[in-house]
């Protein structure tokens, strides 16, 4: 069923989802929400690694399932599949994302990261004029400096010369850090009652956090809960006022994740809290109406 309202044109935006959708489960309900949401022009999906061998591949697989399952069609591309300080070429995201950066359009771009930040740092590297030509939106780090590292940042970790590359870069950059992104949680009884009946992708939705919350990889885990972690980069896209924010100075990761204090460093939009109400609720809602009858 198609929604009943309409986003003015003048209010969409363009957003690529750069995503390592298969290391976890929280990534498929994040995607699924960006492309549900009318004001997102969604350009493309990007496969991100998540710091193992054929991981970006395995993402690219998981991308093109949900696509499958909601019976739409997104270009997806396949992104780097090592750190930034590989020798690997150039891969089509990347190019990708640099293609995109320079297109003439009045809509303004958003990258909307859910994983490492490889991609986008070697977008940047490669073509530094870029850098004012979109706004990053990241999951990821320990937040403003100094903070000692609780546990180690997945995102950060997997690549933290291309987290340090992009949070010294002059790309415009609204971090969500740690405190703030383990906030969204919602417990699996309630995703089996509201998510699982939302037609092919909802049960798959469910079924992939179950399988894997069965799984050896789950061990931080509560057991029946969930941190959908990385819908935060969509929400914010969609609604930048959905929590709030400060300004202050990008933190430099350390080998630990810890954030630690730059000399110098750039002033950065820091997320402090987000609704997990909202974030929560719009998604539901639109998976909802997405599987009416």
């Amino acid at each position: 069923m198609p929604f009943a309202f309409e986003v003015p044109d003048y209010k969409k935006i363009r957003v690529i989802v750069d995503t390592d959708a298969a290391c976890e489960a929280d990534d498929p309900f994040a995607i699924v929400h960006g492309l549900l949401s009318p004001k997102l022009m969604v350009k493309g999906i990007v496969a991100e690694h998540f710091g193992e061998a054929g991981s970006v591949e395995r993402s690219y697989a998981e991308i093109e399932t949900i696509l499958d399952a909601m019976d739409m069609k997104v270009p997806v591309y396949m992104g780097q599949k090592a750190a930034m300080d590989s020798d690997e070429e150039i891969s089509e995201a990347v190019r990708f994302i640099i293609d995109e950066a320079k297109r003439v359009d009045d809509k303004p771009l958003f990258i909307l990261c859910q994983g490492a930040i490889t991609n986008v740092a070697v977008a940047l590297k490669t073509c530094p004029e870029i850098a004012d030509k979109f706004t990053v939106i990241w999951i990821g780090t320990h937040g403003e400096a100094p903070r000692k590292a609780p546990f180690r940042e997945f995102n950060a970790g997997n690549d933290i010369a291309a987290a340090n590359f992009v949070l010294q870069s002059n790309v415009p950059l609204w971090l969500v850090p740690s405190l703030v992104y383990t906030t969204i949680n919602i417990g699996i009884a309630e995703i089996q009652r509201r998510i699982r009946p939302c037609g092919k992708i909802g049960q798959h939705l469910f079924q992939n956090l179950v399988d894997y919350n069965m799984s050896k990889f789950a061990g931080w885990t509560q057991g029946e809960s969930w941190s959908l972690g990385d819908s935060p980069a969509i929400a914010i896209a969609i609604n930048p006022g959905c929590g709030h924010y400060k300004v202050a100075k990008a933190p430099f990761v350390a080998e630990d994740t810890s954030s630690e204090v730059l000399e110098n460093a750039r002033d950065i939009r820091i997320y402090t809290d987000v609704d997990s109400r909202y974030i929560l609720e719009d998604l539901i809602a639109k998976l909802e109406i997405f599987t009416e009858e």
